[in-house]
């Protein structure tokens, strides 16, 4: 199995938990002002390579968070507009 057959294996479930209301709430989620700046931040310092490394594994961590919400927030638009997902 791939991983993205993987991923939707375990997401689809979910997606399917959700009313319309709750899905257009995921989908039109964004982080805060704080946090993007903070990602800004060590966007700026990774990509001048002088990241220490705590600032690289909260990075990095980050970096796994929003890339865990853009498929939620997929899955989410999926279900509020399913003729759009395909």
């Amino acid at each position: 199995m791939s991983e993205t057959t993987l991923l939707d294996e375990m997401l689809d479930p979910f997606a399917l938990c959700l009313d319309a209301e709750n899905a257009r709430r995921i989908a039109e989620f964004r982080i805060s002002p704080l946090v993007q700046d903070q990602v800004d931040t060590l966007a700026s310092r990774a990509n001048e390579g002088t990241l220490t490394p705590q600032e690289r594994e909260e990075y990095e961590a980050l970096l796994n968070a929003a890339d865990f919400i853009a498929l939620l927030k997929l899955k989410a638009r999926r279900e509020v507009c399913p003729n759009l997902s395909r």
